[in-house]
């Protein structure tokens, strides 16, 4: 299975790409989409749409993870980024790919096998499972790989799983 693992943002969307095959994961390829601080929030958002259906049709995986949004102390950033999420969710709806969103503890749990882990013990473990020289970078494709390799780990797990996002009407 390819998986397509997105953490979510307006100014920098890490992407990570990993094949998954009965409880083992290999590293495809990871990256960060970005946009020109410049622009109105309008023209980023499209340009995230754009970059991701590009993306998408390039790397063909058969289900996509996504963080959850968590928001710490900065309203308006989270706004922003709530936006962003919503393009990519959109986009990989219009791709007509399966969606699967996590929180942060799951995947924290999922890569470290524990919920309350930290960033930096996150980004090694993903390291290591993909069998990686270096924690990649920058940090949102290294919390975009550890996505991927969540949904491997709960997708053929019996431990309760994100959902699908199904359509409501």
């Amino acid at each position: 299975m390819r998986i397509l693992g997105i953490d979510p943002g307006y100014a920098t969307i890490g992407f990570g790409l990993i094949e998954a095959d009965r409880g083992q994961v290999h590293m495809g390829t990871y990256g960060a989409i970005t946009t020109p601080a410049g622009l109105p929030l309008s023209r980023r958002l499209y340009q995230i749409s754009c970059d991701m259906e590009s993306l998408i049709g390039q790397l063909k995986p058969d289900a996509i993870a996504v963080e959850e949004l968590f928001f710490n102390t900065n309203l308006t950033t989270g706004i922003a980024v709530a936006h962003g999420r919503g393009v990519i969710l959109c986009t990989a709806e219009h791709c007509g790919i399966p969606l699967y969103e996590y929180t942060p503890s799951q995947v924290k749990l999922a890569v470290t096998g524990y919920g309350k882990a930290e960033k930096r013990q996150v980004m090694d473990m993903a390291k290591r499972l993909l069998k990686l020289k270096a924690i990649p970078r920058p940090d949102d494709a290294a919390d975009a790989l550890a996505l991927a390799i969540c949904h491997a780990r709960s997708f053929t797990s019996r431990f309760p799983q994100a959902s699908a996002v199904k359509e409501t009407v």
